[in-house]
């Protein structure tokens, strides 16, 4: 009744739909940031050659890959990396990386960014750490306190959700097609 082409693409479909619909595959929905403000998510990122980015939840990698492309441009050594929990998404994130041209610099970790451990961060004391995240606004501030378990200093890039809990840290608001808050020690 049914080809074997249309059965596999039903598996198929019904498999991301389960990956991405269960919170226990990936607890924050996959909004990936507007690339209109790729320019302003970049500038705020502020690339130093002493800097490491973090890109939180970092989905299909679309500001690791143009911040990293945007550092290579620069000649920077700039270090990314790309955490995400989906293997969906961390499929199409080690794709791309493979066709990076700063992919040496990329570096993808499975990891569920609530329980994750920072400190690995810390032995890099030469660079500084800035973390990129677009996440639900209730996952913030765990997300945040999380971090301060593990490092002293760092600076938070926030596309969409200003932070509560770093309001005492210095706080820059950009408008593109989106707020942008950035908080700097």
């Amino acid at each position: 009744m049914f080809s074997p082409v249309f059965i596999f693409l039903f598996v198929l479909f019904l498999t991301v739909v389960v990956i991405f619909a269960f919170p226990r595959f990936s607890p924050i929905p996959y909004f990936p940031s507007n690339k209109k403000d790729m320019p302003y998510i970049v500038s705020a990122l502020h690339l130093s050659d002493k800097q490491t980015i973090v890109d939180l939840g970092a989905g299909d990698g679309i500001v690791v890959f143009e911040a990293a492309y945007s550092a290579y441009l620069k000649g920077l050594n700039t270090k990314f990396y790309a955490v995400e929990i989906n293997p969906v998404l961390l499929l199409i994130l080690h794709i791309r990386r493979a066709f990076h041209p700063h992919r040496k610099n990329i570096f993808i970790l499975k990891a569920d960014m609530f329980k994750m451990n920072y400190s690995f961060l810390a032995a890099d004391r030469e660079n500084q750490t800035t973390f990129y995240i677009y996440i639900s606004p209730w996952y913030i501030e765990k997300t945040i306190l999380n971090i301060k378990k593990h490092l002293e200093s760092f600076d938070v890039v926030s596309y969409f959700y200003q932070v509560k809990c770093l309001k005492h840290h210095k706080e820059t608001i950009k408008k593109g097609f989106h707020m942008l808050y950035s908080y700097r020690r």
